[in-house]
């Protein structure tokens, strides 16, 4: 990837830690942890390999995006203000009751959001939908989605990966959020959906494993992915829970908890640090 194009897409992925932290903290509720996990991800989406238009949110040959962990939103909110889909400012009115930015996405009322989602497991299965309407109607937009790794035990992801498979959409692309922590503890010990490439190879799937911190590889995987014929692609994304503030990384406490004041202002202070080196 070109360094200057990697350069600012690290920017607008700070930009976009801030305002989690900055609609987590004002709204006093919230999903930070695997908001900052997959947002690296979500950057490099709409800001390098969606064909989208805030311009014209419904137009009908976008690409289409569905987050099936839908509780975080923060992370697809701030993605999508700094794209310009709606004010930066109104990231901070999460969850106030007379808000468009509700706790999971709603597609009637937040510009941008391609679908509502927030019952785990149904998002994928809405994004096969997608898929196989733009292959029937012979349409050339792509559809991808970004699930949790708590998501995946899941029944309903299975039969979605099962039908994907079955059905050949090459023009869907899932991300597993990898990180390893579920508001129970460690993935591995509430329920272990391991060894997911494995699992997803079994399925009929196209797999491609990756670190989500890193631009090269994702770069790398959405191409591969774009590329690839036949089957469905899902990118294995190994990231960080809370990347990007020191003390909410790896730690299951910060998958649905809103930092106090203190909490904040370090969050912040730490965020606006490595934008400024970023910037400079």
């Amino acid at each position: 990837m070109d360094a200057v194009v990697k350069k600012q897409l690290k920017i607008k992925a700070c930009n976009a830690r801030i305002g989690i932290i900055e609609g987590v903290y004002n709204a006093k509720s919230g999903h930070p942890g695997g908001s900052l996990s997959c947002v690296d991800i979500l950057t490099y989406l709409y800001f390098h390999q969606m064909n989208v238009d805030p311009d014209n949110p419904q137009w009908e040959d976008r690409d289409r995006f569905v987050l099936s962990k839908g509780h975080c939103a923060p992370a697809l909110y701030a993605v999508l203000a700094l794209k310009g889909f709606f004010p930066v400012e109104d990231l901070k009115t999460l969850r106030k009751p007379d808000s468009y930015l509700q706790g999971h996405p709603s597609m009637r009322y937040t510009p941008g959001v391609d679908m509502s989602t927030g019952s785990l497991g149904q998002g994928i299965s809405v994004a096969c939908g997608m898929a196989l309407g733009g292959k029937l109607s012979g349409k050339s937009f792509r559809v991808y989605s970004i699930l949790g790794d708590g998501e995946i035990q899941e029944g309903q992801v299975w039969e979605a990966a099962m039908y994907a498979s079955a059905k050949g959409l090459d023009n869907l692309c899932a991300v597993v959020d990898l990180n390893g922590l579920q508001i129970d503890g460690k993935i591995a010990d509430v329920n272990s959906p391991y060894p997911v490439p494995e699992k997803f190879k079994a399925f009929g799937w196209n797999v491609i494993e990756i670190c989500a911190h890193s631009f090269d590889e994702i770069d790398a995987a959405f191409k591969q992915a774009s590329e690839f014929k036949g089957k469905p692609s899902v990118i294995i994304a190994n990231s960080v829970k809370g990347k990007g503030v020191s003390y909410m990384e790896d730690q299951a406490s910060w998958h649905g908890a809103a930092p106090n004041t203190e909490q904040y202002e370090q969050a912040m202070s730490e965020l606006k640090a490595q934008l400024a080196e970023l910037e400079a």
